[in-house]
């Protein structure tokens, strides 16, 4: 009687003493999600990772104030307002670096993009092709180039290196190039395909893409900011500012290679146009609907500015080179004293709401997490106090029995 009712004292005291535990100890801290079920969606920068893409932002990402009429800016007392001789239908100037607009004129107007277009086929397509590839020109990927359009000289039967159609593309802004290009992307659909997703990824969404050269087509527009956006995101890729600043390359052709000369003119200073000091790049164009159009960047200080400027109204074709030059010169001028008026950064990535898409994600948090054998955090003390009761109860037991065992002896010799 007396050992039944000691081992039962010391079991409800191990289980009291558990109980206790239980009340008084904070519960493990979650998990945190996993990185590979938690979805993240990163801005675009020079070691940028493909993403899951974002669904379409409901409002504009760049602030009200861009999508007003006529010339917005916010410079500080005492600097001076953007000039006001500038024609284009629609411009903008922004620092590169920060993403931060300083002045634009009509921003969001959707105009024909002509080949400034073929900046969002580069972002979209470098990272697909090696530059060393080698690619062999077809008649029928040359069939449907737009005629008047602008050509490096793509000789079908000749192979390529994907390099060489890329300084065609940026040089001379051959469709000819972009043909074969696309090609060895996927194809001509599926190429604007990819380039319509990228530039809704970038928040970029004037723009509509018809045909990925920039040629004049039904429905196919952008805008200053659009470019703009395209621009920068190029900036990130020493492979697209390598192209873009290049002024002068060889081109393969029937027999041996032939000279060309990038045709923006603020960067190689032809037909008498100054070159801009520090510019590299960006893309310029021309057709019959879009007007000159051009995206230029240039550096001075440690600083990169970026300006766009899509159809001047007077002043003929180089006006497209003077306009940017101005703007680039009261930008550079201006410094940081100004207030941002918007913003080229990519709209951030929707809220997670709950679903069944945060499956995963719900599932990580309620795991149990990995401690290290040292840590004496909470969830390694209610064990050990757990096993610490067992130890008391079983010590209990023995010495109970030990007791009875001497007091049995004691009986039998007395």
């Amino acid at each position: 009687m007396i050992i039944r009712s000691a081992m039962r004292s010391a079991l409800s005291g191990t289980v009291a003493l558990a109980a206790c535990l239980l009340v008084v100890l904070p519960p493990p801290a979650p998990a945190a999600a996993h990185p590979g079920t938690d979805p993240v969606v990163r801005a675009p920068g020079p070691s940028a990772v493909p993403s899951p893409a974002p669904a379409a932002p409901a409002a504009p990402a760049d602030g009200s104030l861009l999508y007003r009429a006529g010339t917005q800016s916010r410079p500080a007392r005492g600097a001076a307002a953007p000039p006001g001789d500038v024609s284009a239908l629609s411009w903008l100037v922004a620092d590169a670096g920060t993403g931060d607009v300083l002045a634009a004129h009509d921003a969001h107007r959707k105009l024909p993009p002509a080949s400034t277009l073929k900046t969002l086929f580069a972002i979209t397509t470098l990272p697909h092709l090696p530059e060393h590839a080698r690619h062999t020109v077809t008649e029928s990927e040359l069939a449907d180039i737009g005629p008047g359009s602008s050509l490096v000289g793509v000789v079908p039967g000749l192979s390529y290196e994907v390099a060489d159609l890329w300084r065609g593309v940026f040089l001379s802004s051959g469709n000819d190039a972009v043909r074969a290009l696309a090609e060895m992307n996927g194809g001509w659909d599926a190429t604007i395909a990819q380039m319509r997703e990228k530039a809704r990824l970038l928040g970029a969404l004037d723009t509509h893409v018809v045909s990925p050269d920039g040629y004049d087509a039904p429905g196919q527009v952008t805008s200053a900011y659009d470019l703009a956006v395209f621009g920068r995101t190029g900036l990130a890729s020493p492979e697209f500012v390598r192209y873009s600043s290049t002024v002068d390359a060889q081109f393969p052709g029937d027999g041996g290679t032939f000279g060309i000369l990038n045709t923006n003119r603020l960067l190689s200073g032809a037909d008498g146009v100054t070159p801009y000091p520090g510019l590299i790049g960006v893309k310029n164009g021309y057709t019959s609907e879009a007007g000159n159009t051009l995206i230029a960047a240039a550096r001075r200080g440690g600083r990169t500015l970026l300006v766009t400027v899509m159809n001047p109204q007077w002043g003929g074709g180089h006006a497209v080179y003077e306009e940017a030059r101005s703007l680039l010169d009261w930008a550079f001028d201006t410094g940081n004293r100004f207030t941002p008026v918007g913003s080229l950064r990519p709209p951030a990535p929707p809220s997670v709401k709950a679903g069944p898409t945060t499956a995963p994600i719900v599932e990580a948090v309620r795991a149990e997490p990995a401690r290290d054998p040292e840590e004496k955090g909470p969830g390694t003390l209610l064990p050990a106090a757990l096993t610490g009761s067992a130890a008391l109860a079983a010590l209990t037991l023995f010495l109970v029995r030990r007791g009875s065992r001497r007091r049995d002896k004691r009986g039998q010799s007395g």
